[in-house]
């Protein structure tokens, strides 16, 4: 056993020294793959000149979802020929040379799958997990929450029925949005009233052990988010995510010191330097980056090592498939000291049975650390290219009678 360990570790020595004469990057490709469900997934395929494919998973948006491939295909020219072992010196350079230091969202998405493919070359060529090559793990399993089950639900009975049938299922954390739409800034009584009825009725449902988790994506002003955090408080929720826009942190840091409920808030930040500016306005008690679009498993880590410091708990974000990206979260979860819990969208777990030989299931709301070397994810690669691109359909924008609802 210890003499079939120390030949790995030689063998990867000598990759990482080495890597340009005995592997480089031959082909890159992005494969924007349709799920079966709102939004089109964006996947990584990269291939060295030894034949070992690394894949990752870039966080996609409706819309959007071309823009952020023409960055992955864009920036992928500048990978072949490179040691894949580089992975940090890449991701580096394609901030200040490519990207000019001028950062986007489809910019950080493309560079997260890009890198996520990366070390899952690097854990296929010496034979481990990523997590082994992070460290190695605190813990050998991980916490997952649902969410994506109440979509387009308005009646709180609604909620609360498909709430327990969600539990049966063995989860014990839930995710949900109890605010009715239009998303806006200012909202009227009923929108709070509507809330505290949804979460009576899940409350009630579920019962007092199962974690509920209250997301608002960014859609209040600093006066509605406090006066919604004191009304459903009531019912212990676990948390209360992105009350307001980051862009403001000052007004996400009130929020923070007059809620009864921990604040979350991160999805939409990319890179160390904006969660720095989130650390120092003492904003959030938990911080949800996405390791798809904030920049890789390897900057993921330095997020949550800053937040390690400054006493901030660490529950990465997740709306993308139930195969490479919440794989590549649970390798750079298992290695944090601070991680909580993480989530698991279960409109696209059936597409992660078909897409993969060995997807990750959790269990009584844990998954297994997968024991496999990379990611640790065998992609069937005919079913991921079968379900091409489909536009998503257009949206209404028009004004309404809604966009003048102010509330109070």
């Amino acid at each position: 056993m210890v003499c079939a360990q120390i030949e790995q570790y030689k063998r990867l020595f000598h990759l990482i020294n080495h890597g340009d004469s005995a592997m480089k990057i031959k082909n890159i490709e992005c494969l924007v793959v349709h799920p079966g469900w709102r939004k089109n997934l964006i996947f990584v395929r990269i291939e060295t000149d030894d034949g070992i494919v690394g894949w990752g998973e870039a966080y996609s948006q409706y819309d959007r979802d071309q823009a952020i491939a023409a960055q992955v295909e864009s920036l992928g020219r500048y990978l072949i020929g490179r040691n894949p072992f580089h992975i940090k010196h890449f991701v580096q350079v394609a901030f200040d040379d490519y990207a000019q230091r001028r950062s986007s969202l489809e910019y950080w998405c493309a560079v997260s799958g890009i890198e996520q493919a990366l070390w899952d070359i690097v854990g296929k060529a010496s034979n481990q997990p990523v997590y082994n090559l992070l460290g190695g793990p605190c813990r050998e399993k991980i916490r997952v929450y649902a969410n994506g089950w109440s979509y387009k639900m308005h009646k709180p009975e609604d909620f609360a029925r498909a709430a327990e049938a969600v539990v049966k299922q063995g989860f014990t954390a839930l995710k949900f949005d109890p605010l009715p739409r239009p998303w806006r800034t200012y909202i009227p009584k009923e929108h709070i009233r509507h809330a505290v009825a949804v979460m009576d009725a899940i409350r009630k449902a579920v019962g007092p052990d199962v974690d509920l988790l209250i997301d608002i994506h960014r859609r209040l002003a600093p006066a509605h988010a406090i006066e919604l955090a004191n009304e459903i408080a009531v019912f212990k929720p676990y948390w209360f995510e992105e009350p307001c826009q980051v862009e403001n942190l000052e007004a996400l840091a009130e929020v923070r010191a007059r809620s009864p409920i921990p604040v979350v808030s991160g999805e939409a930040m990319y890179g160390r330097a904006d969660f720095r500016r989130l650390f120092r306005e003492r904003a959030v008690d938990i911080i949800n980056p996405d390791v798809s679009n904030c920049g890789g498993i390897l900057e993921m880590m330095y997020i949550a090592a800053a937040a390690e410091a400054e006493m901030v708990a660490v529950s990465p974000h997740n709306y993308n498939s139930t195969t490479l990206s919440l794989s590549a979260t649970i390798h750079a979860a298992a290695c944090m000291p601070n991680f909580t819990i993480t989530e698991y969208f279960l409109p696209y777990e059936e597409f992660g049975t078909v897409v993969t030989n060995n997807p990750l299931v959790p269990v009584n709301g844990y998954i297994t650390l997968p024991t496999g070397p990379g990611l640790g994810i065998e992609v069937n690669e005919q079913a991921v290219r079968s379900r091409p691109y489909q536009p998503y359909p257009a949206r209404n924008f028009r004004m309404s009678e809604d966009d003048d609802q102010i509330g109070h």
